[in-house]
């Protein structure tokens, strides 16, 4: 069968691996910086965690908890019952499930290899009008040791499984028995070596991953290219690892259509795409904290793609609103007039001279629409966005999305050109002006047919919203404390493992959610959701959450489960994101 048909049939597999496996460590797998220097990304999962990082980790010891096997169970029965997860694939019982899961108890790696720039002349089209045969780089290397009879089961009952048979053909490639599989939308590659078993759909890079897993690397391996070294230290340790080293503009325009590549090579140059270098992180374990570390490394410099992001704030004007009942807290910061020049850069640099002038024409319409230039515009906010939520229930009603800006009358007029006939009242209030926002209807000639309203509040600081007008003045009319506040401890603390500045922070808390109350809210929720469905399958789908949930213990949860912490920021590498399961 094909390597992307059998990683697509055992993908799902690894979102059962972590909590299913049995939790035996395996062998090393191989080193990804012996790859040929052509990888462009790799995914390397190296094995299940020991028995005591599994029963130590809080996300491990909830799935594993007792009081929650009802609802895991009801889960998996679902899965494997699902009539469109078991569409044109062989039908799996839970005794098979529970078999075929420990294959993710060994490492494995998976991993795409960049077209070469022979790869057109090489493969040529027959005639002028066939197309070039696509390029498929990927490829697959699973350690076997100990596996080898499952494995050979789980993936002849795949190939059993197909509606087509396919031409199987014996070769020998860099000395070792392999399989050609040819079916009608492509050709794939498998053999089995020593304890890996490898797969790809090119036969050079099948090659050339036989020769790497047999010790053989090619002259120019990934560990010497300058991206993967930016990244290495992000790769090591922990039980996950993935890598993505961005490609060139001229690497991109090579896989593009001949037709195309020229452009695409012009908009990615004033783009600025070589600024990025590599997208890498790791995911660990860490006693009762599973960790997701990461960044997307390049050059910073200003003028460059990391322009779309701010460059992030120690005290966040949103901060103020938070009390001792929140639940959940998210900012972000947006460096809009960044985003704004990076695209006009790119539209006005793209080689053509109708470009400029489209960009011109689209830059008049937007200061029509609005009233003022479209900088102008960007410039009214300080790109600060956050969000709290105080019910225990997370009742979106008792929600609240704060927006920073800096000059409130020209930021009212702008909401004012936006809005046009969506308001349906304006009043104020001291400083602040509230406005009554419909989300259907608008105001005619003929009279006002306005429904379902969202309500707004603008201070000098800030711009409020909520679906709610109760929940919209309660947070208005509350006083801003100092971030430094005693309330605040456990969030505070949970900041304060990162920089400084941060562009971007979010705490959930777990033990301050009502999780009876929770669960009652989402089966009254999916039942409702299940009445009003426009198909039955979303009717079915929305039955079975409801019954799902039935299942649940919800005093499970808190026992496990502490919070959730999580962070980004930029510096001299790039942007770093960093978040914490407790």
């Amino acid at each position: 069968m094909s390597h992307a048909r059998l990683c697509c049939r055992l993908s799902f597999l690894l979102l059962f691996a972590i909590l299913y496996s049995s939790g035996v460590r395996a062998q090393s797998p191989v080193d990804p910086g012996k790859l040929p220097v052509r990888t462009l990304l790799y995914l390397k999962w190296r094995g299940m965690p020991s028995g005591d990082a599994r029963k130590n980790n809080s996300l491990f010891a909830l799935w594993d908890d007792p009081q929650f096997t009802p609802a895991r169970d009801s889960f998996l029965d679902s899965f494997l019952n699902n009539s469109t997860n078991q569409k044109d694939k062989p039908k799996i019982t839970r005794e098979e499930f529970q078999q075929y899961i420990t294959l993710l108890d060994n490492p494995f790696l998976f991993g795409y290899q960049r077209q070469p720039e022979s790869h057109n002349a090489t493969k040529a089209p027959a005639s002028k009008t066939a197309a070039p045969p696509a390029w498929n780089g990927s490829f697959f290397i699973y350690d076997r040791t100990g596996k080898e009879a499952l494995l050979s089961k789980a993936v002849m009952q795949l190939r059993g499984a197909d509606s087509e048979i396919p031409k199987l053909t014996n070769l020998t490639v860099a000395g070792v028995p392999a399989l050609k599989i040819e079916r009608k939308g492509g050709t794939s590659y498998w053999a089995e070596s020593g304890k890996y078993a490898v797969s790809a759909n090119e036969m050079s890079v099948f090659e050339e991953t036989l020769n790497v897993v047999n010790g053989k690397p090619a002259i120019s391996v990934l560990s010497q290219s300058a991206a993967y070294q930016e990244a290495k230290p992000l790769l090591d340790g922990g039980i996950l690892e993935f890598f993505l080293g961005v490609p060139s503009a001229e690497q991109i325009a090579l896989n593009s259509p001949e037709s195309a590549s020229t452009q695409i090579r012009v908009l990615l140059s004033a783009l600025k795409l070589d600024s990025l270098h590599s997208l890498a992180g790791h995911i660990t374990l860490q006693g009762a904290k599973t960790r997701v570390t990461g960044a997307i490394l390049g050059d910073p410099a200003p003028g460059g793609l990391f322009d779309i992001w701010a460059d992030g704030q120690a005290n966040p004007v949103s901060m103020g609103y938070l009390s001792p009942d929140t639940v959940n807290y998210g900012e972000t910061q947006f460096n809009l007039l960044g985003i704004y020049n990076t695209l006009k850069r790119a539209f006005s640099g793209s080689g053509t001279g109708s470009s400029g002038q489209m960009t011109d024409q689209v830059e008049k319409m937007a200061e029509t629409r609005l009233g003022m230039p479209l900088p102008d515009a960007l410039a009214l906010t300080t790109g600060e966005v956050a969000w709290i939520e105080n019910s225990p229930t997370l009742d979106e009603g008792q929600k609240i999305y704060l927006l920073g800006i800096t000059n409130k009358p020209d930021a009212l007029k702008l909401t004012r050109s936006l809005m046009g006939d969506r308001i349906a009242s304006e009043r104020s209030e001291g400083n602040t002006t509230y406005l009554k926002i419909s989300l259907q209807g608008g105001q005619t000639s003929v009279g006002v047919a306005q429904w379902n309203f969202y309500y707004l509040a603008m201070t000098p600081t800030l711009l409020f919203g909520s679906s709610k007008s109760d929940t919209l003045h309660k947070y208005v009319a509350q006083t801003p404390a100092s971030p430094d506040a005693g309330q605040f401890k456990s969030l505070l603390a949970a900041r304060r493992q990162f920089p400084e500045k941060l562009n971007g922070f979010s705490y959930f808390d777990y033990q301050k959610v009502d999780w009876p109350g929770l669960r009652q809210k989402w089966i009254a929720d999916a039942n409702k959701a299940a009445q009003t469905a426009k198909t039955t399958d979303a009717t079915a789908t929305n039955k079975k959450l409801a019954d799902w949930l039935l299942q649940v213990d919800p005093d499970v949860f808190p026992k496990h489960l502490h919070c959730m912490t999580g962070a980004s920021w930029k510096d001299a590498k790039g942007v770093h994101f960093d978040e914490w399961l407790d």
